[in-house]
């Protein structure tokens, strides 16, 4: 199909759970001119599509279609969902094998068409997927972004929320590192106002407990496993946090947000890509922050970069 010249194309690789609520999330915001679905199962593709459709009379005027990897050409953002789902049991690490084949058949593909866009990849396990997509792509790194922690992060900040008895968008902490069991909860920054949680708690007559931030943190970093556990898989949140990260993208909003990039210099970390705070503008990300982090955050960071670099070189990157 050919591209209105005047519309914002967003491309998405991958039509299940995932990537279909991203497209309902973003027909909502009304951020996309156009939407082009592209998945191998083309009944349920093209089901999407003409569900999506029936309901911009609603919502925002829109182009939605099911289409082909030439129809990437010209999307600001392809967006890249595609891959085998986390089963009950298993770790977001043991997707790695099937998920890299996948990845391999898409990326030539989409670069091919669309040289100039985005990839913001959001399969699992997400950190070792964007850097493979990365290598595989040849695009510079500030142009290939994985979702990263901006799922846990949101988690983080609503189950704090929850104890502080306050609206979860006045939290601020953010999750960094892997997106999975090694993710790191940065305490020594996180504060409602300004003010560390510790004193906010004692300010508003809220006791801490004293196992009160490791039961936060295991609630939030274990929240997949308990959601499959009970529904099958995640996507609702995911699909607002895609969202946000292309509202951020595309609006050159200069936002920050905990998003999965190439680690450089960072506590003798390197070449991995994991999740920091990241300004997001129109050119993808802008600049990585290079957060202060108390002895056991830094120890958490290079443990788990660690164990993202033992997996990029087994699977031979």
């Amino acid at each position: 199909m050919i591209k209105d010249p005047g519309s914002t194309r967003i491309a998405i690789v991958g039509v299940g759970n995932v990537g279909a609520t991203y497209a309902y999330s973003l027909l909502l915001s009304g951020l996309a001119g156009e939407i082009v679905l592209i998945d191998n199962n083309q009944a349920k593709t093209s089901g999407e599509a003409m569900d999506l459709n029936h309901a911009v009379p609603l919502t925002q005027p829109t182009r939605i279609w099911a289409g082909k990897y030439e129809d990437t050409a010209g999307a600001t953002i392809t967006v890249i969902t595609a891959g085998s789902a986390q089963k009950a049991g298993e770790t977001r690490l043991d997707l790695v094998q099937r998920n890299i084949a996948i990845l391999k058949s898409i990326i030539p593909e989409v670069v091919h068409h669309n040289p100039n866009g985005i990839l913001l990849i959001a399969a699992n396990p997400v950190d070792i997927l964007t850097y493979a997509a990365w290598r595989i792509s040849g695009l510079p790194s500030n142009r290939v972004i994985g979702s990263g922690t901006i799922l846990d992060t949101a988690r983080f900040r609503y189950l704090l929320s929850q104890y502080a008895r306050v609206d979860a968008r006045s939290v601020h902490a953010f999750i960094i590192g892997e997106h999975g069991d090694s993710e790191v909860p940065v305490w020594s920054l996180a504060n409602i106002a300004g003010m560390k949680l510790e004193d906010y708690f004692a300010m508003n007559c809220r006791e801490c407990e004293t196992d009160v931030f490791d039961r936060i943190f295991q609630a939030t970093r274990d929240a997949a496993y308990q959601i499959i556990q009970r529904k099958g898989s995640t996507y609702y949140a995911i699909g607002s946090g895609l969202q946000r990260i292309t509202e951020a993208i595309l609006r050159d909003q200069d936002t920050v947000l905990s998003v999965s990039t190439l680690i450089e210099d960072f506590h003798g970390v390197n070449d991995v890509y994991l999740s920091l705070p990241c300004v997001l503008g129109r050119n993808g990300v802008k600049q990585v922050l290079k957060i202060p982090l108390n002895k056991k955050e830094e120890e958490g960071f290079i443990h788990s970069a660690s164990i993202m670099g033992e997996t990029i070189r087994s699977i031979g990157f």
